[in-house]
C-alpha cells in the first residue's frame, strides 16, 4: 500500500514538489531499519532524497522496560526516543517561486533547517488515534517546504493533524483515509477550520 500511494504521490506532485515521511524503525530480533527500506523504495520510484530529520521525542517518550540485560553487556537493548522524517523531492531540486509567498520567519528557518528536531510526542489517548504526531511536526514541514496557498496532500489522513496544520498555514489540503472511524475523528477535529476552505474526504 505504501509503495502504491508513494507512486501516486509522485505522479501528482508538481516539479520540485516535496514528500515528507515520518517513520519509526521496528523490531529488535532482528532490528528492522524501516527508514532505509522506505528511502530505497522512494528513490526507485524516482524521488530525489534530500535528507532526513531526526525527531527527538525526548522526555515525552514512553518509558520503556525493555532493557534487555540490566547493567550488563550480555544483551543491552536500545530504547528508541526518536523517529525519522525522510525528505524527498520530485524532478528539480528547486521549486520555482514565481509570485508565491513564503510564510516562514527568519528564526523558524534557522531553527527548522537543523537535522534534529526536539519535540514532545502527542498523546494517543487525547487524540483518539493509536499513532498521532504533534501538530507542530507537519506545521514545520509545511512552512519549510511549501508556499502560501499551495495544496498539501496527505495520503494517510488519520486524525487530520496535517489538514489542521495546512489550514493554520494558509494552505489548502487533500486527504485520504479508508477507516470510517478516523474519517469521523478528522472531520470533528477539522470542523473549527471549515470556514477557511471547503473540506472534502474521498
Amino acid at each position: 500500500m505504501l509503495k502504491k500511494s508513494s507512486m501516486e504521490t509522485y505522479r501528482v506532485l508538481v516539479n520540485g514538489g516535496r514528500a515528507c515521511i515520518n517513520i519509526a524503525n521496528l523490531g529488535r530480533k532482528p532490528y528492522i531499519p524501516l527508514s532505509d527500506y522506505i528511502s530505497k523504495m522512494m528513490i526507485d520510484i524516482g524521488f530525489n532524497m534530500r535528507g532526513e530529520i531526526i525527531w527527538n521525542k525526548a522526555s515525552s517518550s514512553s518509558p520503556s522496560t525493555a532493557w534487555g540485560s540490566w547493567q550488563s553487556a550480555a544483551n543491552p537493548i536500545l530504547r528508541d526516543i526518536h523517529e525519522y522524517i525522510l525528505i524527498f523531492s520530485k524532478g528539480n531540486y528547486n521549486r520555482i517561486r514565481g509570485k508565491k509567498e513564503n510564510t516562514i520567519t527568519k528564526e523558524q528557518f534557522m531553527d527548522w533547517t537543523k537535522s534534529v528536531w526536539i519535540m514532545n510526542a502527542e498523546s494517543a489517548h487525547r487524540i483518539g488515534h493509536p499513532a498521532p504526531f504533534p501538530e507542530e511536526l507537519p506545521f514545520r514541514l509545511i512552512q519549510l517546504y511549501s508556499f502560501k496557498d499551495d495544496i498539501v496532500l496527505d495520503p494517510f489522513m488519520g486524525s487530520g493533524t496535517t489538514a489542521i496544520s495546512a489550514l493554520k498555514s494558509d494552505r489548502k489540503y487533500v486527504g485520504y483515509e479508508i477507516n470510517k472511524k478516523y474519517i469521523e475523528l478528522a472531520e470533528k477535529r477539522i470542523k473549527p477550520y471549515k470556514s477557511q476552505v471547503k473540506i472534502s474526504f474521498n
